[in-house]
């Protein structure tokens, strides 16, 4: 029988000092369980995740939030096609409920952006709220003549151009293009309350 599980959640009143650092290996496990608290159990099933199954995000493109010591958001990128044009999916992006409202989401978006153009990639692509991300550039309009393979609402499917252009005439699907996960990779799991390395 499944038991629920209260959380209890600090609310600060104050801005909190935070850093935003490359992912480690050490942060999986608490970016999996803030990932869980965020999306839901099933966040698994989600559209978006076709697009990372069994593969690894783009180099140099996960970056956490920290904040004495502690995860408290996160973010990555990933290869696409998105209709025949080189890009990259946001997603997901994720910030501790008791840190939300200090710009936290903000900055790992705007850094991810940057990091992203400085590593000379052309565009973004993601599925999210346009209100919210139309602020760093993102429009459905650039998007409009894409897909993705499963369900989704057409007007949170939403881009934006690195570089002027580079999705012009892209149409169709969006694929998948990153590298496959390495067999053999270590991957955090928890054991005991740690974080343990593992090798599949």
């Amino acid at each position: 029988m499944a038991t629920s599980r209260k959380t209890s959640i600090a609310l600060l009143s104050e801005p909190t000092p935070f850093a935003i650092r490359e992912e480690r290996l050490r942060d999986i496990a608490a970016r999996e369980a803030l990932l869980d608290s965020s999306f839901g159990s099933n966040r698994q099933q989600r559209t978006c995740q076709r697009l990372r199954d069994g593969r690894a995000p783009a180099e140099g493109l996960s970056f956490s939030a920290v904040s004495s010591r502690r995860l408290i958001g996160t973010i990555r990128l990933w290869h696409v096609n998105a209709g025949g044009v080189p890009a990259l999916v946001l997603g997901p992006l994720a910030v501790d409920p008791s840190y939300r409202g200090f710009g936290i989401g903000a900055a790992l978006v705007r850094h991810a952006l940057e990091a992203a153009r400085a590593r000379g990639h052309g565009a973004v692509i993601l599925l999210g709220d346009a209100p919210y991300y139309g602020r760093f550039g993102f429009s459905p309009r650039k998007a409009a003549e894409l897909t993705l393979p499963g369900e989704f609402e057409r007007e949170r499917l939403l881009a934006l151009e690195l570089r002027d252009g580079v999705l012009d005439g892209a149409w169709g699907m969006i694929l998948p293009t990153g590298k496959p996960m390495p067999r053999g990779k270590p991957r955090a799991t928890v054991r005991a309350g740690k974080l343990a390395p593992q090798v599949a």
